[in-house]
Order: structure tokens, then C-alpha cells, then sequence
């Protein structure tokens, strides 16, 4: 599932592949914007761990699983 964090006072956004789903996705940024957790934080497809402070969320999109494609040119 992609997930896009918008950060405030930062020029890009924090996109990543996560393997989590959409219910945790959401109930993790809602516990983060009800300071129940000061930290937000997701782990991608890969097992690396993204941590963005609570405070500086500007937006979170939660997207669709993204099939891998595969070859040169759209079919």
C-alpha cells in the first residue's frame, strides 16, 4: 500500500511501499494527531521504519497496493 506524508516546512513529500494496511495506516495517524503517540510511525515493504513528529503532519494519503509492472512500455 503507498502511503505519502506531507511534512510542514519541508520541500518533499515522505512516500513509501508499506505492507501494513489501510485500517493500521489510518489508526496510527489518528492516535499520532490525537497526541496519544507524539511520533508517527510506519514501517515500508522493506522493514525500515519511518518516524515523522506528530506535531509537523501536514497531510497523510493513503493509496491502493501498486502492482509491479513489468517490461518497456505500457501495455
Amino acid at each position: 500500500m503507498e502511503v505519502k506524508i506531507g511534512v510542514q516546512h519541508a520541500p518533499r513529500e515522505i512516500v513509501l511501499e508499506s505492507g501494513q494496511s489501510a485500517e493500521d495506516v489510518e489508526r496510527a495517524v489518528g492516535e499520532a494527531l490525537a497526541g496519544k503517540e507524539q511520533v508517527l510511525s510506519l514501517t515500508d515493504d522493506k522493514g525500515r521504519k519511518v518516524l515523522v513528529p506528530a506535531d509537523r503532519i501536514a497531510y497523510v494519503e493513503i493509496g491502493e497496493p501498486s502492482a509491479r509492472r513489468v517490461g518497456f512500455g505500457a501495455l
